[in-house]
């Protein structure tokens, strides 16, 4: 019996050196040499293995294996059907470093008390999640220890009396953590995450600390805890890159110095206009293009490490990766549609307000308090029905921006609000023209052109699997 046209399904499309990708709804994606997709967009691309490849990605509407298209898209958005599994818990406003980029708070400010970091653990745990998270921030949360020590007993109590899993985890500096601390941190399973800018001269310079050496005290606690909990996740430690201006031409050395540390990856972030950002972007900020040479730089020397053993990733390409060759959900609150502002996430700032993430936080020290839903007293019903949760949801639904609706790569990506908050003046934002949307189309390029490279393909299919 003859089969009918290979009429094509819903696509978008997008030109790459590589040929024409093309994409499904729900993820499907083929890269197409100009002539086939030519012929697969007229509906007259002719039996062959272009026109397998597209069967199996769900691009021929003739021929959809419904069964499996909506299980891939049910696992890969499985999020939706529970509550905020992520709850930052901000201890503090106060830091000991002068990070030229700060978000966070230095100087002095105020402090969690124990009493409100309680009711912050009970909010979160009135979550309607088999398991969450409590991450510890600030400032810098060491300077209110006891409210995180207070906060991580209660919570490790909580858990045992409802049964939910709970993960907890700081994000330090580390020029504070003793002996003491570490004893206390390692005996309550408190995973542990520093800031890295690079090589000692970079992140000195761009993280400045009168009370020493700060790359000297995070290699340090890094060494530590890795000596105690081994390299790799969950147990290492992580740590987190800032770029700024000054990292641009330094891409190979800032990968080759996390390596040296035996860190299991480096997270490739641009600056966002939050915080001291704005004020001094003529000192440390750029353009994207600027940053997307500064990624492809950095990716490619990963990559290059990879292929003589070592064992590092590069953390955006690898959550990139995971939905586009395994369509997971891959719990990065940021590349979700809807994003994961109130759904994925809930925000507590040392006063116990709640907001929908923690850059929403952000921007209320500037004044907005767009994102605020209430504080640690309201109820978890009255949060989460709030209509910064709403807004949110809708302004960061792809469907609903013009832009993104027809943009190849709709299925993996996702707004952020809060940004566009801060560099446009509204939720929705401006996608033409929106440096954080120019950044990520950049990357999933780049990422794209990586996979059809065999050796690339082998390298970040091991990521996967591990």
């Amino acid at each position: 019996m003859r089969k009918p046209p290979a009429k094509p399904a819903y696509f978008n499309f997008r030109r790459l050196r590589g040929g024409v990708l093309a994409v499904g709804d729900l993820g499907g994606w083929a890269l197409l040499t100009p002539a086939e997709f030519k012929a697969f967009a007229a509906g007259r691309l002719k039996p062959g293995r272009a026109l397998e490849k597209l069967e199996g990605a769900g691009l021929i509407a003739s021929r959809l294996d419904f069964d499996s298209l909506s299980a891939a898209w049910r696992d890969s958005n499985e999020y939706l059907e529970r509550g905020p599994g992520l709850h930052i818990l901000v201890l503090t406003q106060n830091c000991n470093h002068g990070c030229l980029y700060c978000q966070a708070g230095s100087g002095r400010g105020a402090g969690m008390s124990a009493a409100t970091a309680r009711r912050a653990v009970d909010l979160a745990f009135s979550s309607p999640v088999t398991g969450l998270t409590l991450e510890f921030q600030g400032g810098e949360p060491l300077l209110n220890w006891p409210a995180l020590k207070e906060a991580a007993l209660y919570a490790r109590k909580k858990s045992a009396k409802t049964g939910k899993e709970l993960a907890l985890a700081l994000v330090s500096n580390f020029s504070l953590m003793d002996k003491a601390k570490a004893a206390f941190i390692l005996e309550n399973d408190i995973s542990v995450c520093t800031s890295l800018d690079g090589p000692a001269d970079l992140h000195n310079a761009n993280r400045p600390f009168s009370g020493g050496n700060s790359h000297a005290l995070a290699e340090k606690w890094i060494k530590f805890f890795q000596e105690r909990r081994g390299v790799q996740p969950p147990g290492g430690p992580s740590a987190l890159l800032t770029v700024t201006r000054a990292s641009l031409p330094r891409a190979r050395e800032i990968v080759d110095e996390y390596a040296r540390l035996k860190l299991p990856y480096v997270f490739l972030r641009p600056l966002t206009p939050m915080g001291q950002a704005p004020k001094r972007w003529g000192e440390i900020g750029y353009s994207p293009e600027e940053f997307l040479a500064f990624y492809r730089a950095a990716l490619d020397r990963v990559l290059e490490l990879n292929r003589r053993g070592t064992p590092i990733k590069e953390k955006t390409a690898f959550l990139l990766v995971k939905k586009i060759l395994g369509t997971q959900d891959n719990k990065y609150v940021d590349l979700r549609c809807p994003c994961g502002a109130g759904l994925g996430q809930l925000a507590y700032d040392v006063d116990g307000g709640v907001y929908t993430c923690d850059e929403g936080r952000m921007l209320a020290r500037d004044g907005d308090f767009s994102f605020r839903l209430g504080g640690v007293r309201d109820s978890y019903a009255k949060l989460i029905s709030s209509a910064p949760v709403r807004a949110c949801a809708l302004a960061s639904s792809l469907d609903l921006q013009p832009a993104c609706a027809r943009c190849a790569y709709k299925a993996w990506c996702g707004v952020c609000p809060a940004y566009n908050a801060a560099a446009q003046g509204g939720f929705w934002g401006d996608m033409p023209a929106n440096a954080r949307c120019r950044v990520l189309l950049g990357v999933f390029d780049h990422i794209f052109a990586s996979l059809t490279d065999k050796d690339n393909l082998k390298i970040f299919e091991g990521w996967l699997e591990n």
